[in-house]
Parts: C-alpha cells; structure tokens; sequence
C-alpha cells in the first residue's frame, strides 16, 4: 500500500502516454486521404509502418537504458522527444512530415510507454504483476479510445487540423511536467526483489549479456518465445485496424462522428476489460487467457469484415476489444514471470520489439492486402492469422504464473 500513490501516478501518466496515440487513430488515415491525396493503401499506412519500426527499435533499448541508467530520465526523455509530434500534425504541407511525426512519436511511446511498465512491474512485485498491467494497459488503451472519439468529434465540428491535435499539446505537456515534478525512480525495489528472488526450473541467473537475453526471449525459451510471437500478431491486427477501419467505414457512407465512436469502440472495452483480465490472470494463469483471447480477437474482425450495419460493427468492435483485454496485459505479465529481476528490463525491451514490429508488419500486410483484393479480405485474413497466434500459444507455452 505504500507504493500506491506513486503507482496510481504512473497509471495517470500512462494514459496520457496512450492519449499521444489515441489522437491519431481516427484523423491520420483520413488526412491520408483528403489532405494529401494518397489513393493506395500501402501509401495511406506507411505512417503506422514508420511508427511501428521506430516505436520497436526503441523498446529494444528503453529496457535495457532503464536498468542501466535507472527508469524516471528514460520517461522524462520519452516526454521530451513527444512534444513536437501534435505540432508536425497540425501543419504538415506535405505526407513526409506526418511520417516524420510519427518516428517521433514510435520514439516517444519507445520511452515512454516501455518505462511506466517496467516501472510498475518493480512497484507490485510479483504476486500482483497482471492486475499491474491490467491498470497500466486500460489507462493507455482507454485514454487511446477517449481521443479516438474525441478527435472525430472535433474534426466533425472544425475540420480534421489543426484542433483534433491540440489535445496532444495538453497530453505531452502535462506527461512532462507530472514525470519531472512528481514520478520517483524505481529502480531501488527491483534490489530487494533481487535479495528474495528463487530460481525455478534451471532459469538463467541474473546476469546474461543484451544478447543472451536476446535470444532468450525470442527464441531459446518457449513460453517468452511463444509471448513475443503472440504479440507481434496482436499489434499487426491493431496495425491493420488502425489504418484500415476509418476508410473501410467512411467508404460506407458513415460520418467523422460515426467512425469516431466504432474506433474507440475496441480500445474502450479492451481498456475497461483490462482491469479485469490482468488481476484474473493472476488468480487463473497466463496461457489460456492469451490464447483465448486471441481467438476471440479472430472472431470479432470477421464479424467486422461480413457485418454491414453500424450495429454489427460495433459488436464485432467489442469483441476485438474484449479479445485484446484477455491477451495484452497477460502477456506482459507472463515476460515478467519469467524474466529474472536483473534482466527483466531488457526482456520486456526484447518482448515490446517483436510486438510492436507487428505495426509495421500489419500495415504494410494490411495495404498490399487491401491494394490486391480490398479491404474485407484484408480484415479476413489477418483474422486467420490471429487465429493461428492462439494455436500456437496453446501448443507451445507453458503455464508461466507458478503459485
């Protein structure tokens, strides 16, 4: 109880680290669109393909900088570098600018998003690390499905730039400001888990190389191999998403209002639904929720892709959402049983590389997808995608929540 108001801090901080995202979910592939006349779709999601890259690369590193340099200037540096991106929005002349925005803010969610996990994760301990990441991921997810409808409901009002992206000026300046006044290093809590730490099953020590880690996670052992997979293939159909359902659902006829309220559909009950799944997953284990919830993420974007009615697409929307609230958090998690304290940084930094390269790979799947055979067929078939991710954790990855 004596880390609670700094944890709940951290909370409040990482949703504004989510709102810096949630204010490009609805308006950038519109701005694609109108603004800058792309007609491809592969053109119209290179921005999520920049963001993705940049964003995975720099979760490579947060990990790692946060053990060695400690957590609070990684966050504050992450903050730092997200406060010209809402400006790059707001006066972009041409789509390059918006590409670079977005390196920029692949950068600051890198930082940002990576260190107040990490930072949580050394506050909890590791009896309570799901119902930690099901606080930390709803507040982002949920602050990303606020702006989304925020947004749309502004550029419904006064055009689609520059005021949707105000609310990202406010989101970078308060991020900044909470973490240099109020947010205290954690790094001290992770020495005295160290001190009470056991080995379990011929787990590696507490001192493997970058590299070592490395290939841990990916590959050598089969449950953060199985992880790293499972969330590459839930951010390359959030890739998809992303890009795709604004113009799949302005190409049929629905409002800046309407497609603001189904985009934020998903990320609220994936938000909402994570202050649940994280804490339950403590209790139940890790497995079956990932895998599951993979599953059911397959199932709503096929409801999304046949649906045609507003109706529809707003219950396959929450399924997706629900779907992702049982995996993302559990995920995590599951790196965080695993991973021994020294080299949990760095194997959270390994985890959010693979997964969020699923970005890049999900937008650029999704573009050359919808460029050949549109997009319902697009929808469809990252959906069997998802659906063979959860295959795979069932048949590969072990129950890693040892009571």
């Amino acid at each position: 109880m004596q880390n609670l108001p700094q944890f709940a801090l951290l909370v409040g901080v990482n949703a504004l680290v989510g709102g810096m995202v949630g204010q490009e979910r609805t308006i950038v592939p519109l701005l694609a669109e109108d603004v800058f006349g792309l007609t491809a779709f592969t053109g119209m999601l290179s921005f999520i393909v920049v963001f993705g890259v940049f964003k995975a690369i720099t979760n490579l590193f947060a990990g790692s900088l946060s053990d060695r340099h400690g957590r609070k200037p990684v966050l504050l540096a992450g903050w730092a570098i997200g406060i010209p991106v809402p400006l790059l929005l707001m006066w972009a002349p041409t789509w390059e600018w918006v590409l670079i925005a977005n390196a920029l803010l692949g950068i600051n969610q890198g930082l940002a998003w990576s260190t107040t996990v990490i930072m949580k994760i050394d506050l909890v301990g590791p009896h309570r690390r799901g119902l930690a990441m099901g606080f930390n991921e709803a507040a982002g997810y949920g602050a990303v499905a606020v702006a989304a409808w925020a947004t749309g409901w502004i550029a419904a009002d006064h055009g689609l730039r520059p005021e949707p992206f105000y609310l990202g000026l406010a989101f970078a300046g308060l991020g900044l400001g909470l973490t240099a006044l109020f947010v205290r290093e954690t790094a001290d809590h992770v020495a005295v888990e160290v001190a009470g730490h056991q080995e379990v099953d011929g787990r590696p020590d507490g001192y493997l190389t970058s590299r070592q880690v490395f290939a841990y996670t990916t590959w050598r052992e089969p449950a953060l191999s199985s992880a790293s997979q499972a969330g590459l293939v839930n951010n390359l159909n959030e890739g998809m998403a992303w890009g795709l359902f604004p113009l799949y659902f302005a190409a049929r006829g629905l409002s800046l209002g309407e497609i603001g309220l189904l985009i934020a559909i998903a990320p609220a009950v994936w938000g909402v639904g994570q202050l649940f799944t994280g804490g339950l997953s403590d209790r139940w284990g890790r497995k079956w929720f990932i895998a599951g919830g993979q599953w059911l993420e397959a199932v709503g974007l096929v409801v999304i892709a046949l649906g045609d009615s507003v109706t529809v697409w707003a219950v396959g929307s929450a399924m997706f959402g629900a779907g992702t609230a049982m995996a993302y958090p559990t995920l995590i998690a599951a790196i965080g049983d695993v991973a021994h304290p020294r080299w949990r940084g760095a194997a959270v930094g390994v985890y959010r590389l693979w997964r969020d390269l699923g970005f890049a790979v999900g937008a650029i799947t999704a573009g050359i997808l919808a460029d050949l055979a549109g997009i319902r067929t697009a929808i469809i078939v990252i959906a069997a995608v998802t659906a063979v991710s959860g295959i795979d954790v069932a048949i590969r990855m072990y129950e890693t929540r040892r009571r």
